[in-house]
């Protein structure tokens, strides 16, 4: 009986946890949009989104340690980073500098209201199953980071449920190599937890972001996209307390 009361109460205050940081996220995505549509310049604009993709989280309650910020470069770079949740790009929205472009799968732009908001930030959108558009805008890419843009990437494209690192796809990395930039491997801990693949309703937890020392281009690791792809994985493998996917498939 005192079991059954136990899980009920527990249930009841997952419950009502998520419900409230759904309304300070909803809350906080309209700020977002309402300052993208009215705020002038583009810095401006990713200052604004940046401080509203923060709020949820510490209103929920979400403590977040931030390791290693004096590792992104003064100048251009791409950031490559695990993806293990839904807010994965809210977490580095908020806590990387404001100056990053994101790069965001192609359906995002279908979503009215947030699509919006991550075309007035400079996102950049990539298809994933149409080849075509694939090729298109890995182009796209290569011209944003030659022409001085740094970028956020998920190379993973997607995640899933189970914890574990997924195959790199390799358009960051030849993006870096062809603007001859720094890449930074990121760490992002805890979000897997907090809104894991196919569940919607938030949990309580902690968040851990490790900024990696930045591979560089005079890095050997530069020959090929496929070879600085696995060196960054590599790092990325050393820091998160998650198993390499790849190698339990090959067994």
């Amino acid at each position: 009986m005192a079991e059954a009361i136990s899980r009920i109460v527990i249930g009841a205050g997952n419950f009502v946890y998520g419900l409230y940081a759904w309304i300070c996220l909803i809350l906080s995505v309209l700020a977002a949009v309402l300052c993208a549509l009215l705020v002038p310049f583009l810095t401006w604009r990713r200052r604004c989104v940046s401080f509203f993709s923060r709020l949820p989280l510490r209103l929920a309650g979400v403590s977040t340690d931030v390791r290693g910020i004096e590792n992104i470069p003064g100048g251009d770079c791409v950031v490559v980073a695990n993806h293990a949740s839904y807010v994965d790009g809210l977490i580095l929205q908020g806590y990387l500098p404001a100056r990053f472009s994101f790069v965001i799968k192609g359906e995002m732009q279908n979503f009215p209201v947030v699509g919006f908001m991550l075309r007035r930030i400079g996102s950049k959108f990539v298809e994933r199953f149409e080849a075509s558009g694939s090729a298109r805008d890995a182009r796209r890419l290569l011209r944003a980071a030659s022409d001085g843009e740094s970028l956020v990437v998920f190379p993973e494209g997607t995640f899933i449920r189970n914890p574990g690192l997924g195959r790199f796809r390799s358009g960051a990395f030849e993006a870096a190599i062809n603007a001859g930039v720094p890449v930074v491997p990121v760490v992002i801990s805890g979000s897997r937890r907090m809104m894991p693949a196919k569940k919607l309703w938030p949990r309580h937890g902690h968040l851990r972001i490790d900024i990696l020392k930045p591979i560089e281009p005079s890095d050997d690791s530069y020959s090929s996209t496929k070879v600085l792809a696995s060196l960054a994985r590599q790092k990325i493998l050393e820091v998160l307390d998650e198993p390499d996917l790849l190698a339990q498939a090959e067994q």
